[in-house]
């Protein structure tokens, strides 16, 4: 059922061109740990998903993002997380520190996406990632991609596309370039 849904997920995701190739990764919170696609899997593929536990080590054939993962979960009540690469996103934080949407959704659903720092795959990103999503569901680390989280993974998807929408109204409306 779970790989169902991982696929689900991945398959929307790549059609709306938020992850490409075998980029990005997504979790879900379990008993004693959460289970997160394996490392350079492709998102909408549907192969099984990595049990990787609340402490301790994690399995090889863990994404190597399970350090954010495993902040978020730790430090949040977020239940289910998506990490992806959209493209206007990803411009958006090379050019400001929090983008702040204008479009009614992104403006209604999330009027702040903050941008953070960090190296993939360090502890550096997931201390920042868990500090952002704390008190929201969507965050940008700069030059590299999206972290999304809620209670499903639908929720993370959907606060995802919004992100990648509202910086695309803003590149287009000409409101982003300059902003620090």
């Amino acid at each position: 059922m779970l790989d169902r849904e991982f696929e689900r997920i991945g398959k929307r995701l790549f059609m709306e061109g938020l992850v490409g190739a075998n980029f990005g990764n997504m979790s879900v919170r379990g008993e004693g740990g959460f289970n997160i696609t394996r490392t350079g899997a492709y998102l909408d593929a549907g192969d099984t998903p990595a049990f990787v536990p609340d402490t301790g080590d994690a399995p090889h054939e863990a994404s190597s993002e399970y350090r954010v993962h495993r902040a978020v979960y730790r430090e949040t009540s977020h239940s289910a997380i998506v990490h992806a690469h959209p493209v206007h996103a990803v411009a958006a934080s090379l050019d400001t520190g929090l983008v702040l949407p204008v479009d009614s959704e992104g403006g209604a659903l999330c009027p702040e996406i903050p941008v953070v720092t960090g190296d993939p795959g360090t502890d550096e990103i997931a201390e920042n990632v868990a500090g952002a999503l704390r008190d929201g569901h969507i965050v940008i680390v700069r030059g590299h991609g999206t972290f999304a989280a809620g209670k499903t993974l639908d929720e993370a998807y959907i606060y995802t596309s919004i992100a990648e929408y509202a910086c695309r109204i803003l590149f287009l409306s000409g409101r982003l370039r300059g902003v620090l």
